[in-house]
């Protein structure tokens, strides 16, 4: 992040590792007021405005305000209830309450009394375990010697447990141990254990349930929460450096992919799959208590139990983590040199923490959030990079299963339940025939046979239908099963878990089968699941699935119960909240079952009504609307709640030139529409505007296309009329790629080329990039400098309004929301989800305070009012209309002069110098 000037202490309540911008100071002002009033703000701040180091110190500033309050508040109490009756207010009956409740006045004042003793006493249970929470992070803090302390008992505890395991080895060889009941060896762990009752009470796994430190009272902190790892871990540098990094009691969060230790549980890959083993060792290690308790009964076999399970290594990782402030990369090499698994050691930090940094699905799924013992009740929260917070939850509560995974889940649990039927117990097999009928109506609904393979059965009517919730229980006749119950079974009897490795033992080709009876049925599974490869393979087209999607291949062969698991929780929504969408395609295996949720404030509701204030960020929040109206007034918050902020950008107003284009050099008007974006004339002028600025522009071009179809359909056109030859002499032309493994290798080629042009001068002065707005280069990536110079939006992105996701989405705000401006609700959606896409495009290239740039709107439907007034204020406050191109091309190079010279004046060594030789002012 740049900073604004010199390094020192910022003047006023905000410490700051250097002074602010004014913009910085307004926005720490503007969020200390929210958070203070307990408001739900909007907040926007272009990128490299120090947007996360302005969230962090204002928002750190306010807690400890807070903080302060509540001690000198406390502190009043506690002298009222040490002075006792003399030292109380004299008004402890307030008149009318008493006479209102049909009391005398002197039962009110006891009544009263005894509420002020209890918080009095509260308050010294509170006081006392912060000193010893204060005192034993102090102690750790002073003595290094007590960080190596509990390594070295676990060390010792392990070897112990070493030995002892090969003593029991040892005299257990030729007892001639055999497995239960004909089963073979370790197999019992794939049978499900007694489902004892559907109202059985919660347990969090792996924690003492008798243990004091458990019952900490969370204390007043703030949620921070973002899209991706690498943008928490930057946030958490971030506070590392700032004034408050030493001080501040930060915990990380993140899912057992990125925080386990445990290889063996890694080396499982997806997702799913660990978080189930993961659950399972859990469990494994709550029964191995119990049956140790339980003498004299039938000895079981040994299941496996986690070695960094440990609850007082946990304890230990806990303080270390509130001691320092450490990211998640920390956090884990923490947790390998303690043995301690760092997953739920963080957890047990987040009681006393006051910083608590997480991913978006963990605070806005609500099972996830309560599950990591998340508390929102009065505490903040900021969701940062918040542009698409609307479409990320609608993805969270979505589900989609395909009819081959739902055949190849009752293929497999219908073997599993023949197999090991007889040592199931009936309340097992109740709910596993519940399953099994559930995903044989819903191929039915797809119009197949779950007996027969997905991948050969024709669908007669292919198609796209929509139904609701309810409609589509009743017709696919399974609104006699209460989908609430089987969905709490399948969470707490890990049975997706159990079928996996049911799988993973009998379905691969390597696997020996005893060829008894019942064996011969498990065979036949071999064979049905390489039917189902071949015919999916058949059906892709292509030889090989790329890494990237190794993970979900393997879910979808391997484990697709876990996946469906998912749709039937979806189902549980308001029928008013969601649709069930039938996408039949050529054959069963094509065909598809998704849940649409259409109202993602349903899920937001609790998030706004329990938390004190929260704190929606981001760079370009523009257009608001969406946020304002779907979301929070959805979720009913009281629009007098809701707080709006933007500023500006800290680049001078000469840095940038935006302009909006009207026709091309040949006078050919601008509207890329469906209807006459395809025609060679608009290819042919897009191509022509190119190729003037390629001439004048040095370092990087971007240039945004619509979809990658149009992208593709331009470059050939472009190839055939020699136009891409003309611009391929002055900057060498490169592709955005599909495939998100590919696009590293893309960028890392675009900068070494403008950076060898900029060295070597000569003809060729630079590169261009075509991209695809909402693919992989439109959000998160920097052109930053010379990698963007320029960045071109052709066309106006509007989404495919024939989607039946986007038709139904329009239909319902048509029903729901009222008129804004004299344009229905669909048609404002529409033009919103377009200019998203469009402001976070033209977005990627300033990032800092000495960076600029230009930015062309190549279509002349943005001069409209109410599309010109959804770009972000900074942007639209410059932005120049440009009838003709002339004008337009006269700007851009008059624009490089000022821009050579106050590169100059700032750093005479600037790297730029010689790209900037290469062409002369004219």
């Amino acid at each position: 992040m740049e900073s604004g000037a010199a390094a020192g202490p910022v003047a006023g309540r905000f410490p700051f590792p250097y002074t602010p911008y004014r913009i910085q100071e307004q926005f720490m002002e503007a969020l200390y007021g929210a958070l203070e009033a307990g408001r739900v703000g909007i907040f926007e701040s272009p990128t490299g405005t120090g947007k996360s180091l302005s969230l962090i110190c204002g928002a750190l500033a306010w807690l400890r305000d807070w903080e302060e309050k509540r001690r000198q508040e406390e502190a009043r109490l506690l002298a009222l209830g040490a002075g006792g009756q003399d030292a109380l207010s004299p008004q402890q009956a307030r008149p009318g309450s008493a006479d209102t409740a049909g009391q005398p006045d002197w039962v009110t004042a006891f009544v009263q009394k005894k509420e002020e003793q209890d918080m009095v006493d509260r308050l010294k249970e509170e006081q006392i375990r912060r000193k010893k929470r204060e005192d034993r992070l102090e102690k750790i803090r002073q003595n290094v010697q007590l960080k190596y302390a509990a390594k070295r008992k676990r060390c010792e505890e392990d070897e112990a447990k070493r030995l002892l395991q090969l003593s029991k080895e040892a005299l257990s060889q030729g007892a001639g141990e055999g497995a239960l009941d004909q089963l073979d060896h370790n197999e019992e762990e794939l049978i499900l254990a007694e489902y004892e009752s559907d109202d059985e009470k919660k347990v969090v796994s792996g924690l003492e349930e008798d243990d004091d430190d458990l019952e900490e009272e969370h204390v007043t902190k703030i949620y921070y929460c973002s899209r991706t790892h690498s943008q928490l871990s930057q946030f958490v540098r971030e506070v590392q450096k700032s004034p408050f990094g030493k001080d501040t009691r930060l915990v990380s969060l993140g899912s057992r992919q990125n925080l386990c230790v445990n290889e063996e549980v890694r080396r499982l890959g997806a997702l799913q799959l660990i978080n189930d083993r993961c659950m399972e060792m859990q469990k494994n290690k709550h029964e191995k208590k119990s049956n140790e308790e339980n003498e004299g009964k039938k000895r079981r076999v040994s299941r496996t139990v986690c070695p960094f399970n440990s609850f007082e290594q946990m304890q230990f990782l806990r303080d270390e983590v509130l001691v320092e402030v450490k990211d998640i990369e920390q956090l884990v090499s923490l947790g390998r040199e303690t043995k301690a698994c760092p997953y739920y050691g963080s957890r047990f930090a987040i009681p006393a923490a006051q910083l608590v940094v997480l991913p978006y699905q963990m605070l806005l799924h609500e099972p996830t959030r309560n599950a990591a013992g998340i508390k929102l009740k009065d505490q903040v929260v900021i969701i940062d990079e918040a542009h698409n917070l609307i479409d990320t939850i609608t993805c969270i509560h979505s589900a989609e299963v395909s009819g081959s995974q739902l055949c190849c889940a009752h293929s497999q649990l219908l073997q599993y339940m023949e197999r090991y039927r007889k040592h199931l117990k009936a309340k097992n097999l109740m709910y596993i025939k519940q399953i099994l009928y559930l995903l044989e109506q819903f191929v039915a609904m797809l119009g197949g046979n779950v007996n027969q393979n997905p991948g050969s059965q024709t669908v007669s009517q292919t198609g796209t239908v929509l139904k609701s919730i309810n409609d589509f229980l009743f017709q696919s006749q399974i609104d006699n099963i209460n989908l609430f119950k089987v969905q709490r079974y399948c969470e707490k009897s890990l049975i997706s878990r159990k079928l996996f490795g049911f799988v993973e033992r009998y379905g691969g080709p390597s696997s020996a089968v005893k060829t008894n009876k019942e064996n011969q049925k498990v065979a036949g599974l071999q064979d049905f699941l390489l039917t189902l490869q071949q015919g999916s393979d058949k059906e892709a087209g292509t030889p090989q699935s790329p890494p990237m999607e190794a993970e979900q291949d393997q879910l979808r062969t391997a484990s697709p119960l876990m996946q469906i698991e998912g749709f039937l929780s979806a189902l549980t929504n308001a029928n008013q909240d969601g649709r069930v969408i039938l996408n039949r395609q050529g054959t069963v295996g094509q065909s598809s079952l998704k849940f649409l949720l259409l109202n993602p404030a349903v899920h937001f509701a609790k998030v706004v009504e329990e938390c004190r204030a929260v704190i929606i960020a981001g760079g370009t929040m523009q257009p608001v609307a969406d946020f304002r109206e779907q979301l929070l007034c959805c979720a009913g918050v009281d629009p007098a709640r809701i707080v709006e902020f933007s500023c500006g950008h800290v680049i001078p107003p000469e840095n940038i030139l935006p302009i909006i284009l009207c026709s091309g050099p040949s006078n050919q008007q601008l509207e890329f529409t469906y209807q006459t974006r395809d025609l060679p004339q608009m290819m042919d002028e897009t191509g022509r505007i190119l190729c003037n600025l390629c001439n004048v522009i040095p370092g990087g071009v971007v240039c945004f296309f619509p979809s990658y179809e149009y992208e593709k359909q331009v470059y050939g056109h472009w190839e055939k009329s020699g136009l891409l030859s003309r611009l391929a002499a002055r900057k060498k032309i490169f592709q955005e790629p599909k495939k998100a493994n590919q696009v590293e290798q893309v960028l890392v080629e675009y900068a070494k080329c403008i950076k060898r042009c900029s060295q070597t001068g000569g003809q060729m002065t630079g590169a261009l990039l075509l991209s695809v707005v909402g693919g992989k280069m439109s959000e998160g990536i920097n052109f930053s400098d010379d990698l963007g110079r320029c960045v071109i939006m052709v066309g106006m992105p509007y989404p495919n309004i024939r989607s039946p996701e986007l038709q139904e989405k329009m239909t319902w705000l048509d029903k729901t929301m009222p008129r804004a401006g004299g344009q229905t609700p669909s048609r404002v959606l529409i033009e919103n989800l377009c200019m998203k896409a469009v402001n976070q495009s033209i977005g990627r290239a300033i990032r800092h305070q000495k960076d600029f740039a230009s930015i062309l709107l190549l279509d002349h439907r943005y001069t409209r009012p109410a599309i010109f007034n959804k770009l972000p204020q900074w942007i639209r406050e410059r932005t120049q209309v440009k009838p003709a191109f002339g004008s337009a091309f006269a700007e851009l190079r008059k624009v490089r002069t000022p821009c050579i010279l106050s590169c100059y004046q700032h750093c005479p060594h600037c790297p730029h110098l010689d790209l900037f030789r290469a062409f002369p002012s004219e």
